[in-house]
């Protein structure tokens, strides 16, 4: 009996609903910093992150960049990764890619924001056994609504969420949120 691979198929699809979210995210919003990041994945991993994409081109859903009027970041403590992030996740299927940025706020944080605009805008390259894929990660800015932070993550990821006058030197993404800060406040 032959295995049929689909795996350049599945990351064919994935690199097209990219584009369009990319060129979509792109058309709508200027962002402030954009960057590329490449990863190497195991086979299982790439299949999951190429059908994750190919859902809406977003590998890691959609994020929140949140500032306080003293410069303040907000991160949460992701403890799937063992890093400090900016709140964010899965967007589901009857949502904008804002409003599920802002329902993992939400969760994550317990805090409102008013959105001004696409912040950050990634592409998170992915690779694996000669399989190539990419996604979008866009990252909404906002300025806190409300500072009282309460964790409330149904997928139970976050254990903490905090402000940062000076980012710990484990957060992810770490120097882009710092020149994104450099440039906006």
């Amino acid at each position: 009996m032959t295995v049929v691979d689909n795996l350049w198929y599945i990351a064919d699809e994935a690199d097209q609903r990219a584009e369009q979210t990319y060129h979509r995210l792109a058309s709508e919003h200027e962002a402030t910093v954009e960057y590329e990041r490449t990863r190497t994945v195991s086979r299982s991993r790439f299949r999951t992150v190429a059908d994750r994409i190919r859902e809406n081109g977003l590998p890691y859903g959609a994020h929140t960049l949140v500032y306080r009027d003293s410069g303040d970041l907000l991160l949460v403590r992701h403890e799937g990764v063992d890093m400090w992030v900016v709140p964010g996740g899965e967007v589901r299927p009857d949502e904008s890619l804002r409003e599920g940025a802002r329902r993992e706020l939400w969760e994550e944080a317990g805090i409102d924001a008013a959105y001004e605009g696409l912040g950050i805008l990634a592409r998170v390259n992915f690779r694996s056994d000669g399989h190539r894929a990419w996604g979008v990660l866009p990252v909404f800015a906002a300025r806190a609504e409300t500072t009282d932070l309460e964790v409330d993550d149904p997928d139970g990821e976050i254990s903490d969420a905090r402000w940062f006058s000076d980012l710990p030197e484990d957060t992810r993404d770490r120097a882009e949120l710092l020149t994104w800060r450099e440039q906006v406040l």
